[in-house]
């Protein structure tokens, strides 16, 4: 998958708090390292298998290794410490989105992802240094759920809407917030020299083919 604009944009001054993105990014830039190390789970410590389950920690908005039944722990959302993260992956073959709308987001690449935080929608979008944060104007956003219903029901902190419009083809989906970090992380370790290198942008197709196996319609 070849991008339409070639170069990252300049890392702008509203980067994410440290504890958040680039802790999350670190993690999965570790994937396959830390299955073989023996990750352990942040709750009770027992040992963790490469793909596991991941919880967010709502004090500090940072991502928690954890197994499976301390996953369930937390799947009431009422939780004050921890939410789960889900694990299921939706892709929108239906979305509607205009160039005009997304323009309008103001997202300095074509590829992005969206998750509510603290009553506010959070836009998060790569860069060769790391996922960049930055606010989204609620009246922009809401234009765009008018169109769009499954986005109502977009959990909070856990979910996101995935956004690639890199090439011809638009891909939407609705997405466990780590794999938001995952691409991010896949991103920050192949990109090379200024446009990014075929290899990164192999990867990111590849990122994409699986999330098209994995998930189902809405």
């Amino acid at each position: 998958m070849k991008p339409s604009n070639l170069a990252m944009p300049a890392m702008p001054a509203e980067i994410e708090d440290p504890r958040t993105g680039l802790a999350a990014l670190r993690r999965f830039a570790r994937v396959k390292s830390a299955g073989k190390a023996g990750e352990k789970c942040e709750l009770c410590a027992i040992c963790l298998p490469t793909e596991h389950h991941h919880l967010i920690d709502l004090r500090n908005r940072r991502l928690v290794c954890c197994c499976q039944p301390c996953g369930l722990l937390f799947s009431n959302r009422d939780s004050a410490l921890y939410r789960r993260v889900p694990l299921e992956v939706r892709s929108l073959p239906e979305f509607r989105l205009s160039d005009a709308q997304w323009e309008n987001l103001l997202i300095p690449i074509n590829l992005a992802f969206f998750f509510k935080s603290a009553e506010k929608m959070v836009a998060v979008y790569p860069s060769p240094a790391g996922p960049v944060e930055s606010l989204l104007g609620l009246e922009a956003w809401e234009a765009i759920v008018e169109e769009n219903p499954p986005l109502r029901d977009l959990e909070p902190e856990v979910e996101a809407l995935l956004v690639n419009r890199l090439s011809g083809k638009h891909w939407y989906y609705l997405i466990p917030i780590d794999e938001g970090y995952r691409l991010s992380g896949l991103i920050r370790l192949h990109w090379r020299g200024l446009s990014g290198g075929s290899e990164v942008w192999e990867e990111v197709g590849r990122y994409f083919e699986r999330l098209k196996e994995k998930s189902c319609p809405i």
